[in-house]
């Protein structure tokens, strides 16, 4: 969860250190720090609060050199405070770490190293590492990269490490295992290292992302140079990236939220680009292509995710199972690999995450693999360890999401799996051909219909101002909705702090009705559909406990429109992919309830954008 940014060449590395920070700081925010190599001497600086507070903290020293590591905390040991922000440092102050994950023999490691008198000033784990390296160095006489191979054998649990000597000016060491660590290229004989390519695409496109177990050394004399755990030199297989620059700024937005809820009817779009014609009658996941024979034949599809992923397989598992009658489950990734499930050969798991780094869901991935079942991957970020670690996949081409809160990245994994349970019911035969030919057709305009729903930004804004005092809030929604009203609850929570819950709209009378009175916000999604009428007697319940009804109704409904205290309307569109147009109003609203509530949009407390810890 933490961001991890570091530099050797020939430039200044602090300001490349901190814009890297900035860059990574939806990773993590309670804390910031850099360690920079000047003169043989290793200069730290680090401070609670955003990078920001680092910046203003430093402006007092020099903070010259052309090597140096950064990073910015979310905090699992020890408080966010300055002594427990990164980097530390070895007792002589000669090595400096900086580390993603988390140790999970630490106490024993931190028992011995205490036992031959080393001392510790944090509460971290990460500390252990620097010191036991320190420990190898002066006592089996190895260089710094063999030592840091030595240090993490003894290690169990997740990291990524950059690891500065200034006895090694000329290099730095770096190592990742469960946790993502990419090494950039530069054209001036200069390498940038980061948990992600954010960092890195201002200077260079050319990158290595190090697979699990992998140690690598960067060098002004040698070059890159990696190795495995045991000791085997591996060769450097170099990818271009594809992001562009522009994909990181707020482009005049006030928020990276706000963006990338106005970037959704792009995102959508080149979701399907190349993998749908509705005129010429066809769907492709060319990424799925090889499996497709046995996700038609599995015994079942397992979907294994988390938070918005989650929400998002949720409706998959509807259209999956209405549209291609296969039968699908859905599984909390954290939950999943615990309670020892039932996996065999013929099953398929599917395992969702924005980031591609989501430690449950990888560790969800590996056990399903451990039991003989083929995994698909369905994820935004190319090179990330779920697409290396699954059979197949596919990505979501939404772009890079700095937001904690999802958004685009939800709806993008929505069209993934709606061309999935499409291309899966043409092959079936489940879908007639004019039924196939309306939902292609239909999909292709989904696009243009969230545009339209974006244009009534200012609406919603002020339904938002007339809310955004509320203390808590229910979300109701029936069929594919279900989900769409957990996922709107979520997105209020995260950003705003007022405590939601989404629910079946026919389970509130078994329970959440007992909170309802006129202070309370229900929002529901009363779409035409199957359920409508349903929908409209579960209104008629809260409105006789006298609950305030926000609802999103099509376009031209008269019925719910009248039993509403305000509405949202949205675009007729076929009940399969309402889902992709409801949740934005309901994003929107989100949005604009935290602004005004005076909350940190684009970095809700607490929370952080990749979760590479359990």
């Amino acid at each position: 969860m933490c961001g991890i940014v570091a530099y050797i060449g020939n430039k200044e590395a602090y300001p490349i250190l901190i814009k890297g920070l900035q860059r990574l700081e939806y990773r993590g925010y309670d804390s910031a720090g850099v360690a920079l190599l000047k003169d043989n001497h290793v200069n730290l600086y680090k401070k609670q609060g955003k990078v920001s507070d680092l910046e203003n903290y430093a402006k007092q020293f020099d903070t010259s050199g052309k090597i140096g590591i950064g990073h910015t905390r979310w905090a699992t040991h020890g408080l966010p405070n300055d002594i427990n922000s990164h980097p530390h440092t070895s007792m002589d102050g000669k090595i400096a770490i900086i580390h993603n994950g988390i140790i999970e023999n630490y106490d024993s490691i931190k028992e011995q190293l205490i036992s031959r008198g080393y001392e510790f000033k944090s509460q971290t784990d990460t500390e252990v590492i620097v010191h036991l390296i320190d420990d190898i160095l002066k006592k089996e006489g190895v260089d710094l990269a063999e030592a840091v191979r030595l240090a993490l054998m003894s290690v169990i649990g997740a990291y990524a490490i950059v690891v500065l000597s200034s006895d090694y000016p000329d290099q730095l060491v770096c190592a990742r295992k469960s946790s993502p660590l990419v090494v950039g290229i530069g054209q001036e004989n200069d390498f940038y290292l980061a948990s992600d390519a954010t960092p890195i695409i201002e200077y260079t496109k050319q990158v290595v992302y190090l697979n699990d177990e992998e140690i690598a050394t960067v060098s002004l004399k040698e070059g890159l140079k990696i190795i495995n755990i045991k000791n085997q030199e591996k060769s450097p297989y170099v990818q271009e990236l594809e992001m562009q620059i522009e994909s990181l700024e707020k482009g005049g937005f006030e928020h990276f939220m706000l963006k990338e809820i106005f970037e959704q009817p792009r995102s959508i779009r080149d979701c399907f680009r190349g993998r749908l014609n509705s005129e010429e009658g066809w769907v492709q996941l060319g990424g799925l292509k090889d499996y497709e024979q046995r996700l038609i034949h599995a015994n079942r599809l397992v979907m294994v995710a988390c938070g918005t992923s989650w929400h998002a397989c949720q409706v998959g598992e509807y259209l999956i199972e209405d549209l291609a009658r296969i039968n699908v489950e859905v599984e909390y990734a954290s939950e999943f690999r615990y309670r020892n499930p039932i996996i065999n050969e013929n099953d398929i798991v599917i395992a969702l995450t924005q980031s591609g780094e989501t430690a449950d869901t990888l560790a969800a991935i590996e056990l399903a693999k451990q039991k003989g079942a083929k995994v698909l991957g369905i994820t935004n970020v190319v090179g990330s360890s779920v697409s290396r670690a699954t059979h197949a996949g596919s990505y979501t081409h939404a772009g890079p999401e700095i937001g904690v809160a999802s958004t685009k990245a939800f709806t993008a994994q929505v069209t993934v799996l709606t061309l999935m349970a499409l291309r899966l019911a043409h092959i079936r035969g489940t879908l007639s051909r004019s039924e196939f030919h309306q939902l292609t057709a239909e999909l292709e305009r989904i696009p243009d219909k969230v545009q339209r729903i974006l244009e009534s930004n200012d609406k919603i804004k002020e339904i938002a101002h007339i809310y955004h005092q509320a203390t808590n809030a229910l979300y109701l929604g029936r069929g594919s909705s279900f989900p769409v009203a957990l996922e709107g609850a979520l997105k209020l929570k995260e950003i705003s702090y007022i405590h939601a819950e989404g629910y079946p709209a026919a389970e509130m009378k078994h329970g959440p009705i007992a909170l309802i009175d006129e202070e309370m916000p229900v929002f529901v999604i009363a779409t035409k559909g199957t359920s409508y009428e349903k929908v409209v007697s579960n209104i008629q319940e809260v409105k006789a406990r006298k609950g305030k009804i926000i609802s999103i109704v099509t376009e031209g409904d008269v019925q719910v429109k009248e039993l509403s205290d305000h509405y949202i309307e949205i675009p007729e569109t076929d009940e399969h992919l309402v889902p992709l147009l409801a949740t934005i109003p309901l994003q929107i609203l989100s949005y604009h309830i935290a602004v005004m509530r005076g909350c940190n949009v684009d970095q809700p407390r607490n929370l952080a954008k990749s979760v590479t810890v359990e």
